[in-house]
């Protein structure tokens, strides 16, 4: 009897998480780069609060 084993290419599975963290990465820099100083920090501001972080 005779046991056939496949072996996993480990090289395939880790290139998706890899993707998607350097399509993401360049979304948040390209987004950043165009929105208003201000609105940035308003929506960083809400989050404080929201999560009841003071920032006052």
């Amino acid at each position: 009897m005779t046991t056939n084993t496949l072996k996993a290419s480990a090289a395939g599975t880790s290139v998706l998480p890899a993707l998607f963290a350097v399509v993401l990465g360049l979304g948040i820099i390209t987004l950043t780069g165009h929105v208003q100083a201000s609105a940035l920090h308003d929506a960083a501001h809400d989050v404080r609060h929201a999560t009841g972080f003071p920032c006052h």
